[in-house]
């Protein structure tokens, strides 16, 4: 793979949803805002 063109990769994203549920998870970025999760649906 080139080098310098991929984003760098967070094994710690915080995912927090609208009904307050929280988790972790991998993402691109540092922090995620979900409207659904697997707890309110």
């Amino acid at each position: 793979m080139k080098k310098g063109i991929h984003p760098d990769w967070h094994h710690d994203c915080a995912v927090t949803c609208s009904c307050g549920n929280s988790f972790t998870t991998g993402s691109i970025n540092k922090t995620l805002s979900v409207d659904i999760c697997s707890a309110c649906h």
